[in-house]
């Protein structure tokens, strides 16, 4: 039996791809995180920047895929991003949201202990802060859930259960940017960057022309 779409999936797909949501403070946004950018290459210091691509990359990867949750499903996303945005991108992503995982990784990378291999309380320092670091974003989408900002409309990811959200939403995202920023080649750093945002942008145009997104 085919599930009811919820409110908030209607309130989200109401905002999909609608260009008379734009406003103007997406340019300064945007210009902040190529400045981010800018001052790591100018630095030739490449592991950030890349680490910060490979965040950047598996949150489009786990956008798209709960897209396709939404669309197979008919009822809801995972999660949804509702409210006001300048732009809606995907049932779950808006530009605001985009620009925060853009800079996020970055933020990540800088972080890190030069050594790799030091201990942290006797846990290897990049899967500590890969944890903690997951679990701060649950604790901020929890914020954003109670301001009703992002939804949730799956009983099996919610608030009350949010093991789920770290597990999958958030730890494999730091895993990937730490795992990446010690890659030994510059040029290994380039292919598995490149290999992520391959998959991303083969299952947006498919998907996409599909109209499952």
């Amino acid at each position: 039996m085919e599930m009811p779409m919820t409110d908030h999936a209607r309130q989200a797909l109401l905002l999909l791809r609608d260009p008379g949501l734009f406003q103007w403070y997406v340019v300064p946004l945007l210009l902040i995180v190529i400045y981010i950018y800018a001052a790591e290459v100018q630095r030739r210091n490449w592991s950030i920047p890349l680490a910060g691509l490979a965040l950047w990359g598996m949150d489009w990867f786990n956008e798209i895929w709960n897209a396709l949750v939404s669309h197979f499903t008919g009822r809801a996303p995972v999660w949804g991003a509702v409210g006001k945005t300048a732009y809606q991108i995907l049932i779950g992503l808006n530009i605001e949201i985009c620009f925060m995982f853009a800079i996020m990784g970055v933020a990540a990378a800088k972080m890190l202990p030069p050594d790799p291999a030091k201990r942290v309380l006797g846990v290897p320092n990049r899967w500590l802060l890969a944890a903690v670091n997951a679990a701060l974003s649950v604790g901020v989408e929890l914020l954003l859930h109670a301001a009703g900002v992002l939804t949730w409309d799956w009983p099996w990811w919610q608030a009350g259960c949010p093991y789920l959200i770290w597990l999958v939403g958030y730890l494999p995202f730091f895993v990937v940017c730490f795992w990446v920023h010690d890659m030994k080649r510059v040029s290994t750093k380039v292919v598995t960057v490149g290999a992520i945002f391959a998959v991303d942008a083969a299952a947006l145009v498919v998907f996409g022309s599909l109209g499952y997104l």
